[in-house]
């Protein structure tokens, strides 16, 4: 254990049940500086989280947050953001492993004196096409290769954060934790700095499942537009609403440059782009509904995707992701 008494990073992870976290658990147990880590468990109780403290005694210190039901992930992060430590906050995932330099190469950027720090991304469970697709649709632009370096925005949910800067949002911070690329963009304009850092790496598990997929992309769509035309216009909103259809091409575009950046585009580009057209789809559907109906109830249902990965695999897929 290590002698200093307070955490130099707080890493806080959202959960029902600790079963659903028990892996990445073990993979920042690998962490070289676990013993400086303070781990942070939202959830609706204790008692329902069902925590094994044994698997945690070798982290500097741990707690439970206790919020009732989970109605938004943003609500569990500020929550979690609320009750940490450390001077340093980091948004851990069920389904995302940090390899074991992440935690260190995290904390040394912030002592350099960065903002915002982000990881490399890798995918996981590579076997799948459908996963391949998943993963370069949401995080194809942080894989490798990697430069070090100042960038406009970070990998959502795995990026660290100087945990003042986020409490500075006040009671505003859960709606600005929904949709982390528009926090970014916030805390850019407010002459903040945002840093990539090739040293800190996570393996994400994606979708499988191309019907989880659909509904999971069409949920975040339809959030991202509502947080994104909060003080727009009647008008705006009409032709974004309208301008709908042509999101698919603006966003393939990018996935195709980032698939082809990362030398992939012979043996994944040809398989992949079917699966590709369909989540971009859908997620452009979500965003259309946002535009023109609000967020409706996408925080809650996206909730029941994002906090459990391994129920929204393929069935072939979930005995092979879950060891």
């Amino acid at each position: 254990m290590s002698n200093q008494s307070s955490p130099e990073m707080s890493v806080i992870v959202v959960a029902a049940r600790y079963q659903t976290i028990r892996k990445t658990i073990r993979h920042l147990q690998t962490q070289t500086v676990k013993d400086r880590l303070e781990i942070v468990i939202v959830a609706p109780s204790r008692e329902q989280l069902g925590l094994s403290e044994a698997e945690l005694e070798d982290f500097l210190q741990f707690r439970v947050v206790e919020i009732g039901t989970i109605k938004s992930l943003g609500q569990a992060m500020a929550a979690g953001v609320r009750q940490a430590c450390a001077s340093v906050a980091v948004f851990g995932e069920d389904h995302c492993y940090p390899e074991p330099g992440w935690a260190v190469a995290l904390i040394e950027a912030h002592r350099k004196g960065w903002d915002v720090v982000g990881p490399v991304m890798g995918n996981a469970n590579p076997q799948s096409l459908t996963s391949w697709a998943s993963f370069f649709a949401g995080l194809g632009r942080w894989t490798e290769p990697a430069v070090a370096g100042e960038i406009d925005d970070l990998p959502p949910h795995n990026s660290s954060y100087k945990r003042t800067m986020l409490l500075d949002y006040g009671p505003a911070l859960e709606a600005m934790l929904e949709v982390e690329s528009l926090l970014h963009q916030d805390l850019r304009a407010k002459g903040h700095r945002l840093y990539w850092e090739p040293a800190a790496k996570v393996r994400h598990v994606s979708y499988t499942s191309l019907l989880s997929l659909m509904q999971a992309e069409f949920h975040y769509g339809r959030l991202f537009a509502a947080a994104r035309m909060r003080r727009w216009s009647l008008l705006r909103r009409l032709m974004y609403t309208i301008g709908g259809p042509l999101i698919p091409l603006v966003r393939l575009r990018r996935v195709l440059r980032e698939i082809w950046r990362a030398g992939h585009q012979r043996q994944l580009l040809p398989r992949v782009l079917p699966a590709l057209i369909v989540i971009l789809a859908s997620n452009a559907v979500g965003e259309m509904c946002g535009y023109a109906f609000g967020a409706g109830n996408a925080s809650q249902q996206r909730c029941t995707f994002d906090l459990d990965r391994y129920r929204h695999l393929a069935k072939r897929d979930r005995q092979v992701e879950a060891g």
